[in-house]
């Protein structure tokens, strides 16, 4: 992990086509502006963590169904 220290107006350059500027540093909290290619998604990082675990909820065990089913037939 390379980790910079930048003041407000200042920004970080990411290949050719991506630039990270620190717009304002308030009660804790840093406004980042980002410019990049519309091609590039630009996702805060809980948003994707939050995707991933209902992609996962939405997928069904094959094996639990089947013994849900078992069940139902029995009773």
């Amino acid at each position: 992990m390379l980790i910079l220290t930048r003041k407000v107006g200042q920004a970080i350059i990411i290949g050719e086509d991506i630039e990270i500027k620190i717009l304002e540093i308030e009660d804790g909290q840093i406004k980042l502006g980002i410019t990049a290619p519309k091609n590039i998604s630009v996702l805060r990082k809980e948003l994707v963590e939050i995707k991933d675990e209902n992609l996962k909820a939405a997928t069904v065990n094959k094996e639990a169904l089947s013994q849900l089913e078992n069940f139902i037939k029995k009773h």
